[in-house]
């Protein structure tokens, strides 16, 4: 069987395990949902002034909560879920198998990205029934597609390259939520960025990925204009990552 069959055929243990777990399916599908009627009901009820566009508030969070989705589907998971596998020695029964290491990590990955189409799926859907937001066609539905793509791509390879940071599981939570929490309060995620901005905090905000992602998500659910640079910082980001990740990842659980 060749590598990329091992992959697909790894993907689907990981999709079952996965689903296995209700109380963990739950959680990452309803997670963004709620933080979405969440916010609508208590900062929904106005506008954003964008450029020269007037962005309704619902539909800024639609596109901002798949941006979050995607982030906990794919950065978050990944940390997660492979520094759980190191620490209970699966990595290094992995290590030592005739499974590919890529192909093992290749599933991982795989399984994030699928969870992650299904969230912006979701969150798409539920934004249209509920809020009357547009979902995007034509050429916005391809800028959206390929932000979509790059974004979930780089988040995965910083979720794994933030594994290295992680010394065991009881740090996790603490490492994950305090690298992705406080960028996305600095990012337009949980609160709108519009004119009215400090421009200090969006100098800030363009260093790292998640102001990118998020504008380009925004482009296509509200017709903001759309910028290949903010492509381009995430897949940077991405490839940083993966780097970073190839230098540094153990598959041993860290001793001492």
């Amino acid at each position: 069987m060749s590598a990329l069959a091992l992959t697909f055929s790894q993907a689907r243990y990981v999709n079952k395990a996965f689903w296995r777990n209700p109380a963990r399916a739950f959680s990452t599908f309803a997670l963004p949902l709620m933080f979405l009627v969440i916010f609508t009901s208590l900062l929904g009820s106005g506008t954003v002034q964008i450029g020269t566009l007037s962005v309704k508030d619902p539909a800024y969070y639609v596109a901002a909560m798949a941006s979050y989705a995607v982030i906990q589907a794919c950065y978050s998971y990944i940390a997660s879920a492979i520094t759980a596998q190191r620490d209970a020695g699966i990595l290094k029964r992995i290590d030592g198998s005739p499974l590919p290491k890529a192909s093992f990590m290749g599933s991982q990955v795989l399984h994030s990205l699928l969870v992650a189409v299904i969230l912006v799926a979701l969150t798409a859907a539920f934004g249209r029934a509920f809020y009357r937001v547009n979902i995007p066609t034509g050429l916005s539905l391809l800028h959206f597609v390929v932000m979509l793509a790059v974004g979930a791509a780089s988040f995965c390879a910083l979720g794994l390259a933030v594994t290295a940071l992680i010394p065991n599981t009881d740090a996790l939570a603490p490492v994950i939520m305090g690298t992705v929490l406080p960028l996305c309060f600095f990012s337009g995620i949980f609160i709108p960025f519009g004119n009215g901005t400090p421009s200090w905090l969006m100098w800030v905000a363009r260093i790292f990925p998640i102001r990118h992602f998020a504008s380009g998500m925004l482009a296509g659910f509200v017709g903001t204009p759309f910028y290949w640079i903010d492509v381009l910082v995430v897949a940077a980001w991405g490839v940083a990552g993966l780097l970073l990740a190839i230098r540094f990842f153990r598959w041993e659980p860290r001793t001492g």
